[in-house]
């Protein structure tokens, strides 16, 4: 019976891609424990990710923001986009930061077979060497990433930046953060063309503010 109500929760919470939360419910992180939403920390540290690149046109931003903060960052990589951009991608490595699978050509669970989401899956792992997966859209149905654990710790979230989002703001984006962070949190963002004109008045308010609040910002391991 739990497992039955757990599957209907998490339908109920990321069937619908108009639906979500900027701050992950308790509720949903302790119905789901295997899956990875916050560090377990009495530190102020906090742990920012990036979601579907890297590309040209942001990415290299994002990192010279980073240097700039002195933070950690992962970057949940797209397997095509690290074919297209490898010195973008080697270069996130150099600068000590993280990477994990965000599959090949960010397939939704909900979409393609176990088969093909897993194929999909082992193509990108053979360019992005990490045992840290993101399913794209947050979307990976019980059955699946208990098919999956065994090989990937899987992160999802505790805060979301809304920078996908058109009908958020730069400044709701900065609060949805700034206000909703806490030691161990993990935040998301994302290093896509739609989310650019948010991340460059965002990001680097969002860096300075999580600084001077006392936090470290590190990459996941």
């Amino acid at each position: 019976m739990q497992h039955k109500v757990s599957e209907i929760a998490y339908i109920a919470c990321y069937k619908s891609a108009n639906l979500y939360w900027i701050k992950t419910p308790k509720l949903i992180q302790q119905l789901f424990p295997s899956l990875t939403w916050r560090i377990k920390t009495r530190e102020k540290q906090v742990f920012i990710t990036f979601d579907d690149g890297p590309i040209p046109e942001i990415t290299p931003w994002i990192l010279d923001q980073l240097d700039k903060h002195e933070a950690k960052a992962t970057f949940f990589c797209v397997g095509h986009n690290v074919d297209k951009h490898k010195s973008i991608y080697k270069l996130i490595i150099e600068k000590g930061h993280a990477v994990g699978n965000h599959t090949y050509h960010h397939k939704s669970a909900w979409s393609n077979s176990y088969e093909e989401y897993k194929s999909d899956i082992l193509l990108a792992s053979k360019k992005i060497k990490s045992r840290l997966f993101r399913p794209p859209y947050g979307k990976l149905p019980p059955a699946r990433w208990k098919q999956l654990n065994d090989d990937y710790d899987i992160i999802m979230w505790d805060v979301l930046s809304g920078d996908f989002d058109n009908s958020v703001s730069s400044q709701k984006c900065i609060d949805n953060v700034i206000k909703n962070i806490s030691p161990g949190a993990i935040i998301v963002f994302h290093d896509n063309i739609k989310s650019i004109p948010k991340l460059k008045i965002a990001l680097p308010r969002i860096l300075t503010d999580i600084k001077e609040l006392g936090y470290e910002m590190l990459a996941l391991k």
